[in-house]
């Protein structure tokens, strides 16, 4: 049986340099869609990529020997989830396309924020402090400094609308976070995961159809290879890490780690290229690592 009481634990080193590492593969999600695009449209992409998720997380699920069966009183818990995670996923891609890549990647980098304030609320013993608040500038001022020489010679009123539905999107992915670690404590990981991807199949089933009606799907090795990753390591492994440590220890804590995403897909990126890591990249590194020191640093 699932333990009834509501755990929220300081995360030690071990869960931290889990977590960091988690959100270093979930860096290189940028790479991976922009190469499995070259074969496989966006929406039969995400449709695919939760398929892909159902099999992995399901399999290590039936492996453990956990029950996947939907209980009737799980079900407005992980409707509410699933619609979450639908909103921010169809807003983030509108606003992506609204604005240019680097913009959307600050402004969907302030989840982290919004999922403090709702904790601040909803999560006891998880309130805002001066510390963690710091520590969450800081941390977010690094993700500006690594990604700034992106954004020159882009303007502000262009791109504003784009902006504010991706900061929309980082919102409601900021409430999915916080309530994930409320109803986690009720369902299991595995189980919450396999539900969210199932709920959220028949919507870009629909989209797919409605959209990419006659844009079939290339297949070639790169494309499959993306979609692999996608579906296998940053649905299967990373979103089950992260959901899992969620359970135990504190939203305000594990979420500032999210900040290192978009600095670690800037660093893969230019050591992918060949590019030498600039001056920025590393002090907004250096920045990101700061605040993460503060939010998580023991009194």
């Amino acid at each position: 049986m699932i333990q009834k009481e509501f755990r929220n634990e300081d995360p030690p080193g071990k869960i931290i340099a889990l977590v960091l590492s988690t959100v270093s593969l979930l860096g290189m999600n940028s790479l991976a869609v922009k190469i499995t695009l070259q074969g496989i449209p966006p929406l039969k992409m995400a449709l695919l990529r939760y398929i892909l998720g159902i099999l992995a997380v399901g399999g290590v699920g039936f492996i453990q020997g956990m029950s996947m069966r939907l209980r009737f009183g799980e079900l407005r818990r992980l409707i509410l989830i699933a619609v979450l995670h639908a909103l921010h996923t169809v807003l983030l891609n509108i606003g992506t396309d609204l604005t240019i890549a680097s913009r959307s990647t600050i402004f969907f980098a302030l989840h982290p924020i919004f999922s403090v304030i709702f904790g601040h609320f909803w999560l006891r013993d998880d309130q805002l402090s001066l510390r963690k608040v710091l520590g969450i500038l800081a941390a977010f001022g690094g993700v500006i400094a690594a990604i700034a020489p992106n954004l020159r010679g882009s303007g502000v009123l262009e791109y504003l609308i784009g902006d504010l539905i991706v900061t929309l999107a980082a919102c409601f992915f900021g409430l999915r976070i916080t309530l994930t670690k409320v109803f986690v404590q009720h369902i299991y990981p595995h189980r919450l995961l396999v539900w969210l991807l199932i709920l959220n199949i028949p919507c870009f089933l629909l989209l797919s159809y409605l959209f990419e009606h006659g844009k079939p799907i290339n297949l070639t090795s790169a494309s499959g290879a993306g979609m692999l990753y996608q579906g296998w390591i940053l649905t299967g492994f990373c979103f089950l890490v992260l959901t899992s440590v969620l359970r135990k220890y504190k939203a305000s804590k594990l979420v500032v780690l999210y900040f290192f995403m978009p600095v670690s897909g800037v660093l893969f990126s230019n050591l992918f290229l060949g590019d030498e890591l600039s001056s920025s990249i590393l002090a907004g590194t250096a920045l990101v690592a700061a605040g993460i020191y503060l939010v998580n640093r023991r009194n």
